[in-house]
């Protein structure tokens, strides 16, 4: 008699027929460039980060440059023409100039910001959602308490006592946007370490790293992706936020909000001064929203079959 194969203790192999529901699925672009609401997002954070990459090609004026001829014989704004085709904001500067490098402001923060964001929330949530225990009370009781405070209020809070500079501005909002990914990646790891093939590893030895990096962060990748790309629209709401009330990215750095700011003052009499780089914020921040909401449609294992 031949002896009984030992079970099979290892995790699931979604390779050849189904596939983990957490797991990162294949043809996700190709997926992606089916929604046209993807890729009109996809399109207009294309023109975005091209606008912003090749600002001194695109323009032959300085984002500070006053021009001589940029303001009216009674010291106006000039509208749109033929030379600043976005036309001029109260000190003769070139708006699309600003706008552009407006551009470089927004995205840097928005992918610096959410970027640490979302590190120090997966690490939080992880962390919790595996140890549990008083560890994991202890981190999400604090994760509690900062969802407690409105996070407008507390990223005014923190910019009031730092020094506003760009790297403070993005580390502001870093620190007040990380809450939510670590409530989700919390429930998302407390569900996953009570899965069969979590008990396996734990049965034939598998240290707490292999298990942590082998299993559970794998299956977190496509709500990485998601809330990355869903977090970078609320960030550049919140930049442009901070920055239109005075405590975000100061003058002369050009951002969207502290054009805004800037120009305000001139809003019926020039109204394109708010209505241009108002749309910008809305197209980029939409823009992603779109983004995000497909990848989550793609990712999430319950829609399919529903597309």
């Amino acid at each position: 008699m031949t002896a009984p194969a030992a079970p099979d203790l290892s995790p699931p192999d979604f390779s050849a027929g189904g596939r983990s529901p957490g797991r990162f699925r294949p043809g996700v672009l190709r997926r992606l460039m089916k929604r046209r609401l993807a890729v009109l997002g996809l399109a207009v954070i294309a023109v975005a980060v091209l606008g912003a990459a090749f600002a001194p090609w695109l323009t032959a004026f300085g984002p500070d440059e006053q021009m001589f001829d940029g303001l009216t014989l009674s010291g106006e704004p000039l509208p749109p023409n033929g030379t600043f085709w976005l036309g001029t904001d109260l000190l003769g500067r070139d708006l699309l100039t600003r706008i552009l490098y407006g551009a470089r402001t927004s995205l840097f923060i928005g992918i610096v910001a959410n970027g640490t964001a979302l590190v120090i929330g997966t690490l939080v949530g992880v962390t919790a959602g595996y140890f549990r225990g008083w560890i994991g009370g202890a981190l999400m009781r604090f994760t509690d308490l900062m969802m407690a405070f409105p996070a407008l209020l507390l990223a005014i809070c923190l910019a009031a006592v730092f020094e506003p500079s760009l790297w403070i501005v993005a580390l502001v909002i870093a620190l007040v946007n990380w809450v939510q990914t670590a409530r989700v990646m919390f429930t998302q790891t407390s569900s996953l370490v009570e899965r069969e093939f979590i008990a396996a590893e734990r049965t034939i030895g598998a240290s707490g790293a292999r298990i942590l990096f082998r299993h559970i962060l794998p299956h977190l990748v496509p709500t990485i992706i998601v809330w990355g790309t869903l977090g970078i629209s609320t960030t550049v709401l919140l930049e442009a936020t901070l920055s239109y009330l005075g405590i975000g990215v100061q003058p002369p750095t050009p951002s969207w909000g502290n054009i805004i700011f800037e120009n305000q003052t001139y809003f019926q009499a020039a109204p394109w001064l708010v209505f241009f780089p108002g749309i910008a914020i809305l197209a980029l921040a939409l823009a992603f929203n779109l983004v995000g909401d497909a990848l989550r449609d793609i990712l999430d294992p319950t829609q399919r079959g529903r597309e």
